[in-house]
């Protein structure tokens, strides 16, 4: 893969590269830029198939760059000093970002899957997502979350999602169409994800729109009633917190 580093810390390219250099073979870097100005020319002018792109930067941020073009015909990796930067955008999006310092398992890791997607030669659907969640930061109504199974990713509204279920490491989501997917990740990852958009974490093994949730019962220690007659459990704890959201609705 013909790739790109972005970054506006000439440190941190250079230790990428050697990483990349030892770890990833099938990587060639054509080219590097300290910001984001120089980078879109640089992606313009070299049609990279992979970028490890900085998110923040001095001037416009990784995010900016990429709104910038019209169509990006290619995988990133986004690469960032700052955990809460962001993230949550390209979390939603399924894209894969690593932290600094880079962990040698999870580049290698991020570069397959992406060596996969561009064998795929199929566009760029996961950071399509990103950007439409970038454009409309303050309408939820639109934004979909993609949700990555064995045989696709699937771009789902939040809307549309009736409650999680924790599964070992799996979650499974129950949709309005009466679906189930199962995705391999744990629970927790989506629950501050969703916090936005409705979601309450009920029960240890339980994430649940709360728009679908039609009342509380009292017996048996407490559970919730869904619109489709589904109960899940409240965990003790989680009782009077989940009494005083519901006011709310």
């Amino acid at each position: 893969m013909k790739a790109m580093i972005i970054d506006d810390e000439p440190n941190n390219i250079r230790n990428l590269e050697l990483l990349l250099k030892e770890h990833c073979s099938n990587v060639q870097i054509i080219a590097t830029a300290l910001n984001a100005s120089d980078g879109r020319e640089a992606i313009l002018l070299h049609q990279p198939d992979l970028v490890f792109l900085d998110i923040q930067m001095p001037g416009k941020n990784g995010f900016e760059l990429l709104q910038s073009l019209s169509s990006p015909g290619f995988e990133v990796i986004f690469v960032t000093g700052f955990d809460k930067y962001g993230i949550q955008a390209v979390k939603f999006s399924a894209i894969d970002y690593l932290l600094k310092p880079i962990v040698v398992a999870e580049l290698k890791t991020a570069v397959d899957k992406a060596a996969s997607r561009t064998d795929a030669k199929h566009r760029n659907s996961q950071l399509e997502n990103l950007l439409l969640l970038l454009q409309q930061k303050s309408s939820r109504k639109d934004h979909k979350i993609a949700l990555p199974s064995a045989k696709e990713i699937r771009f789902v509204s939040p809307a549309d999602i009736i409650y999680c279920e924790a599964k070992n490491n799996y979650t499974v989501f129950y949709l309005i169409t009466q679906e189930k997917l199962v995705i391999a990740k744990p629970l927790y990852e989506y629950d501050e994800l969703l916090e936005d958009y409705g979601f309450i974490r009920c029960h240890n093994s339980y994430l649940v729109n709360r728009y679908f949730i039609k009342s509380i019962l009292k017996e048996d220690g407490g559970s919730l009633l869904l619109e489709n007659n589904i109960q899940l459990p409240i965990s003790r704890q989680k009782k009077e917190q989940i009494r005083q959201l519901l006011l709310k609705k």
